[in-house]
């Protein structure tokens, strides 16, 4: 058998880093991408630090669900600015390569990551007489909601628009989601547009390695 020569293998290592770099870079603009979990307002089913698989493959071919956990970008005065951490140059630039091949999240593009409670054509409500939120008249069970919270300190009752979702926190009592922005522009709901993906797995750390299923509560209601 024949080896290839050294000089040959020399040649070839900057071809297949190219070429990984341009499949990450396709991987990550239109099938899969990491998110990290900064805050515990998706706990318990997301803690802190988690890391999450986003698939942003589904928005070309379906609809957002109810009950799916999304990641979206900021639609407006939900974030504050982000926080610019000063760094060396080499290290700088060494954290841009990892956001260009979407290793590391991109600062610049902040996202939220909350679970969908209402699509389009959804009534939403709370709380009823019993204290439970419903949707189109129908009070949902949340068995995933953190525990000891209500589904909501806060009152609102909203119908969401066609192109729009209504988002929500698991974790009620530290979420300050679409219920806190109904002054803004939106009306609290969240663009179709800014969706980046859906959550589906939890990669990291190991001991939270798990799909992340839509809650029947949620996929039994139909849809309006």
């Amino acid at each position: 058998m024949k080896l290839p020569r050294k000089g040959s293998l020399l040649r070839e290592i900057p071809i297949l880093v190219l070429a990984s770099l341009f499949i990450s870079i396709v991987i990550k603009a239109f099938l899969i991408q990491a998110f990290y979990i900064p805050s515990g307002s998706m706990q318990t089913t997301l803690e802190i630090n988690d890391r999450v698989i986003v698939n942003k493959l589904g928005n070309f071919f379906s609809d957002v669900k109810r009950g799916e956990v999304v990641v979206f970008r900021d639609p407006g005065g939900w974030l504050p600015p982000a926080y610019q951490e000063e760094r060396s140059a080499p290290t700088q630039a060494l954290r841009n390569g990892l956001v260009f091949v979407g290793l590391v999240p991109d600062p610049a593009k902040q996202h939220l990551i909350k679970r969908v409670i209402g699509v389009g054509g959804d009534r939403v409500v709370c709380c009823d007489k019993s204290g439970a939120l419903t949707i189109n008249g129908k009070a949902v069970a949340e068995k995933y909601i953190y525990a000891g919270n209500k589904p909501s300190e806060m009152t609102f009752d909203v119908t969401v628009p066609k192109g729009y979702i209504w988002a929500m926190g698991d974790h009620r009592g530290a979420s300050e989601d679409s219920r806190y922005h109904q002054e803004d522009a939106n009306k609290g709901m969240v663009p179709l547009n800014k969706v980046v993906g859906r959550a589906f797995l939890i990669i990291w750390p190991v001991k939270h390695f798990s799909l992340l299923p839509r809650p029947e509560a949620l996929t039994s209601i139909p849809l309006q």
